[in-house]
């Protein structure tokens, strides 16, 4: 039994992905299925140990990016595209999966456009508020439609949309409370604020938390998570405001956060301060109150709409990234961290909002259509 995993080039994408494969092969575990056979197809492998950890076979393929605005790369990305379908086609048909899942994003097109043509059935997964205009597409002839929010279902066909939450890997589900501020070299006494930017990181979350550190060291730790492209840049700049601090060692600039150093900050967070993607999910598994500034022109102005229904629960506080200052931001984190009341109620809503069934539920109807399927065959 083979299945294929496509999505975009972005942890959004990629890590629900990992969080379905584990419950894939613990499913196939339990039901003594030996022959599962796991795929990834997309331009890029993104974390490639990952893949290789959970027996992920990777596949490389082409994609071309349709931007919404003008771009001399568009008319590149035409060709990108189709030589994209072209070669997926060709590879998929090779593979021919029992079921092909995707998680959308442009990286996907190619590989669900092959599934289409073959007849493969499909199955995916939504995690935006808005979805983009790859799973639109799709959704019309897959077989089941995931989504992360309840008001998403409004855009696929009612009968096959299902709502399961979005997909949490086990390794960061779980904050680790005990030894995270040993671990994390931070002093026990004072809150400690964790700053994420997604995967890419987020400038203006850095600049922001940059024009603001030397009053927020002065009461806060800060775990800040910046970003690849970003991390020196920062760390150059925080070295030089901070060269004459007695603080200094409250903050601490990652470019990236591995499973455990994040479980361990989510562990000792007092507050995260975080963009409005796939994160806005960990988080909630988290229970920790949050500060969610969307990207202001984001597909579908998705980031909005997933901040304000995660507000609505009654998780986090949404600052507009127009509002956003240094200022602000330590006033909101000054009034999160001393607010006992609104912080309990910040984090049952969180626990609320996470639904930590949702890979299992998806994994269960990718084998059952799978099943189904090699039986066809």
């Amino acid at each position: 039994m083979r299945i294929l995993f496509t999505g975009g080039g972005s942890g959004g994408h990629f890590y629900p992905i990992i969080s379905i494969a584990e419950e894939l092969n613990n499913l196939a575990k339990e039901k003594k299925l030996l022959e599962l056979e796991l795929f990834y197809m997309s331009p890029t492998p993104y974390n490639p140990g990952v893949l290789y950890e959970h027996g992920i076979i990777y596949k490389k393929n082409s994609a071309g990016k349709l931007r919404r605005y003008f771009s001399f790369l568009n008319f590149f990305d035409i060709f990108k595209t189709g030589w994209g379908i072209l070669t997926s086609l060709i590879m998929v048909y090779r593979l021919y999966p029992d079921v092909v899942f995707g998680k959308g994003g442009y990286a996907s097109f190619p590989v669900l456009f092959s599934a289409y043509i073959l007849r493969i059935p499909v199955v995916i997964h939504e995690s935006d508020m808005v979805p983009g205009r790859v799973n639109l597409w799709a959704g019309k002839y897959a077989l089941r439609v995931a989504v992360s929010y309840r008001e998403t279902s409004k855009y696929f066909p009612k009968e096959k949309v299902a709502f399961t939450g979005n997909p949490i890997r086990k390794d960061i589900a779980n904050p680790i409370h005990a030894g995270a501020h040993e671990y994390l070299k931070i002093e026990e006494n004072i809150p400690l604020i964790l700053v994420l930017g997604g995967s890419q990181g987020a400038r203006k979350i850095n600049n922001t938390v940059i024009e603001g550190l030397k009053n927020l060291v002065e009461k806060y730790a800060i775990i800040h998570q910046t970003g690849k492209n970003n991390i020196k840049e920062v760390k150059d700049m925080a070295e030089a405001l901070l060269f004459n601090s007695t603080h200094k060692d409250r903050y601490k600039a990652f470019d990236y956060l591995d499973p455990l150093t994040l479980r361990m900050a989510a562990g000792a967070a007092s507050v995260v301060v975080s963009r409005a993607g796939s994160t806005i999910f960990e988080i909630a598994a988290w229970g920790v109150p949050s500060i969610i500034i969307p990207i202001v022109k984001s597909n579908g102005d998705h980031q909005r709409q997933n901040a304000f229904a995660y507000a609505r629960a009654g998780a986090c506080e949404v600052v507009e990234e127009n509002n956003f200052t240094h200022n602000i931001l330590a006033s909101e984190i000054e009034r999160l961290v001393t607010n006992q009341t609104e912080r309990a109620k910040m984090q049952a809503a969180a626990k609320a909002f996470y639904k930590p069934e949702a890979a299992h539920l998806v994994a269960e109807e990718i084998l059952k259509i799978a099943l189904s399927h090699e039986i066809e065959k």
